[in-house]
């Protein structure tokens, strides 16, 4: 039997051809189709970027203001949902929720197999993306609101996506700044080439199963810890440091264990995280602006990544996005927990865009294995397995 090599975790194989993103990890570079991801944050918004990412190019101003218009007017959803929600347990992670409720849109939203010539049917594609784009949101927002028992709050079709959710979040009016800067931290989550739960897009979309299912799949990949839920470890992990003083000491552990340090190191990244370079200069404008609620957290974060850059940055490991987008969040009052779902909000953009990707030169995924189990053998046969003589 010809021996059959195998890469584990599939690193460094080639599973598609993609034109959405591109990441150049030795410079430490990220792209949404083609155009550089700190130009994006400077000039772009949510909104465009997401719309770049399903058709391919900046959209036109009336392309941009037919999408927008759609995500406001699309961000309720059905009453059944929210009584669907009212029976989960309110000490469950809102990553579980989320995954459940979005595989229940599609049966209060059902869209059935799509036909070739809706495959190819981009407005078609467009606003089907648009509603899940746009109800995420509202549904991790609703959570919020109903696990300390309050009344999901409506949505507001006056503000953006990124201040609509923190109003619905909080109740009041967002600040213009933490909009902003949510806006900004949308874009840069909202696409990363083949990741886990990219690739979990890939392989279902190619069943033609409904968009709902597609992305139920990868919110649920996305909760796993090495994955989307990094970035709550991240504030687990700096409150449990809790002091400048205790940093060198909580590495020389950490590190003496060999334990991971979470918000460091990136399969593809060999420098610093583009993106978490961008969040950083984020959390210094909130500190500019006097916008810190828990400075002290923020400098155990400066000094965590400066003592952690000094010892393992000669072996290609830096702070990832995880990092710093854990700290701002929570600067930003956000609770911990919803960290991930705020990363699912802005991946949905993504993923659907690799959904529509696949669908238009679809083949199912079958790859092979090598087994490495028993030989052929026979069932026992007698007394001793308790058979009838």
């Amino acid at each position: 039997m010809a021996e059959t090599s195998v890469a584990p975790g599939l690193e460094g194989i080639a599973a598609t051809c993609s034109s959405i993103s591109e990441i150049d990890g030795q410079a430490g570079r990220l792209s949404y189709r083609g155009y550089p991801i700190d130009e994006l944050v400077e000039h772009s918004s949510f909104e465009e970027v997401a719309l770049l990412l399903l058709d391919g190019e900046l959209p036109s101003a009336e392309a941009l203001e037919r999408f927008d218009r759609g995500l406001r007017s699309h961000r309720q959803v059905k009453y059944n949902v929210r009584e669907i929600m009212k029976f989960m347990p309110v000490t469950g992670h809102p990553m579980d929720m989320l995954h459940c409720a979005v595989a229940s849109l599609g049966m209060f939203y059902p869209q059935q197999e799509l036909s070739d010539s809706e495959r190819e049917n981009v407005s078609h594609l467009d606003a089907m993306a648009m509603r899940i784009i746009a109800r995420i949101p509202t549904i991790v927002a609703m959570w919020e609101q109903m696990r300390y028992g309050n009344d999901p709050l409506p949505p507001r079709a006056d503000l953006n996506h990124a201040a609509n959710f923190l109003y619905m979040l909080t109740g009041s009016e967002p600040d213009p700044l933490h909009a902003r800067i949510l806006d900004a931290c949308l874009i840069l989550h909202a696409e990363h080439t083949i990741n886990a739960s990219t690739f979990s897009v890939l392989v279902t979309a190619s069943t033609l199963t409904n968009p709902y299912h597609v992305i139920a799949g990868a919110i649920g990949t996305l909760a796993g810890p090495l994955h989307g839920g990094a970035n709550q470890k991240v504030i687990e992990m700096l409150e449990s440091i809790g002091r400048v003083e205790k940093v060198a000491s909580f590495l020389d552990e950490r590190l003496a264990r060999k334990e991971k340090i979470w918000g460091f190191g990136h399969r593809v990244y060999k420098t610093r995280d583009p993106r978490a370079v961008l969040l950083m200069g984020m959390m210094q404008r909130l500190a500019k602006a006097g916008n810190l609620r828990h400075s002290q957290l923020f400098d155990v974060a400066l000094e965590l990544e400066r003592q952690a850059s000094e010892r393992l940055g000669p072996k290609g490991i830096h702070a990832n996005v995880d990092f710093y987008s854990g700290i701002l969040y929570h600067e930003m009052g956000i609770r911990s927990d919803l960290f991930t779902p705020i990363f699912a909000m802005a991946r949905s953009a993504g993923w659907l865009a690799h959904w529509r990707e696949q669908l238009a030169d679809n083949r199912i995924f079958r790859p092979t294995q090598v087994y490495t189990g028993a030989g052929p053998r026979h069932y026992p046969r007698g007394p001793s397995r308790g058979q009838n003589p």
